[in-house]
């Protein structure tokens, strides 16, 4: 009972940990408009601009420290080796006295210090089988009409639903188990499984603020096979964005450059009009290097780009 206590309360921070990133998002954007607004405005009124952008920086990196001690907290609830170390843990998070993890502390804290007949009392009828969030999806790609048809879309709608319901996409455990189910003997079930894998690093790619985090999904997306990753890529390559990461213990700001050549090498690869398009509408990107890979691109491939090149390995599968 206590491993679901626990469980339930890694969920609530990894939940507040998410309410900060979306502020760190937000300001993210702000940063990115004023800095649009720079280009345009006067000289009197630049400084003035550059100074609310400072301001934004600094909170941006206080906010982006407090997401990585929510996402620890998060961890070391199931980490903790006896129950004493484990209690020291409860108690101090619940001194922080932070009314979106409250509940879960004290139900983790009753769990952990309930009599055993107590605990029988609540558990008195163990025989269904709890299922992960994974295993009701898979067993529904097995056995229900709709994710039976031929229409991918209906797929493909359920894989985005399961993404982007809350803490999903930062789940370890749900991760590297959609990701086995590649691997399904069963051919919707691990389209479904492919389908739901995109989309959770997706997730990670355009909304995660850790960008260590944003290159691994990029990575992971660029080696799938899969054509319902081709919109994905282009979406990375077509959305520059700040965010942060760790260098010897400090969190810095950077951006996401280095993964959007990744999308914009494999989008070669994959060698579609739509892959074409998106390179062309970088021919004047931000980043010098996305610029004068694009130009490359384009002019070692000048003519219609019709499917995956040859050579690129398994790729060939899906022309």
């Amino acid at each position: 009972m206590i491993g679901l206590g626990l469980r339930q309360l890694q969920d609530a921070l990894n939940r507040k940990a998410d309410s900060i990133q979306k502020e760190f998002i937000s300001l993210s954007e702000r940063i990115d408009e004023l800095g649009r607004l720079m280009l345009e405005a006067e000289d009197e009124d630049r400084q003035r601009l550059r100074d609310d952008q400072k301001a934004l920086r600094e909170e941006q990196q206080g906010l982006a420290e407090e997401i990585n001690i929510w996402r620890d907290r998060a961890r070391s609830v199931t980490q903790q080796p006896g129950t004493a170390s484990l209690r020291r843990v409860l108690d101090e998070l619940l001194e922080l006295e932070e009314e979106m993890i409250k509940s879960a502390i004290e139900h983790a804290i009753y769990l952990l210090d309930a009599p055993e007949d107590e605990l029988a009392a609540l558990d008195i009828q163990p025989q269904r089988v709890q299922m992960t969030s994974v295993q009701r999806l898979l067993e529904r790609a097995r056995t229900e009409y709709d994710f039976r048809g031929s229409d991918t879309s209906v797929r493909l709608r359920e894989a985005i639903t399961f993404a982007n319901r809350p803490g999903m996409a930062q789940d370890e455990e749900t991760l590297a188990e959609i990701e086995a189910a590649m691997q399904d003997s069963d051919p919707l079930v691990r389209e479904v499984a492919i389908l739901t894998t995109a989309q959770l690093h997706r997730f990670r790619a355009i909304r995660v603020a850790d960008l260590d985090v944003v290159h691994e999904s990029v990575l992971y997306l660029s080696r799938m096979t899969h054509p319902s990753v081709i919109p994905i890529l282009i979406e990375i390559l077509e959305n520059p964005r700040t965010g942060f990461i760790i260098e010897e213990g400090e969190t810095i700001e950077s951006n996401n450059d280095r993964s959007r050549m990744v999308a914009l090498l494999r989008l070669v690869e994959w060698h579609t009009a739509d892959a074409k398009a998106a390179i062309q509408a970088r021919q004047f990107d931000r980043d010098g290097h996305i610029v004068k890979a694009s130009d490359r691109a384009l002019e070692l491939f000048p003519g219609p780009w019709s499917g995956p090149l040859k050579g690129t390995g398994s790729l060939e599968k899906n022309s």
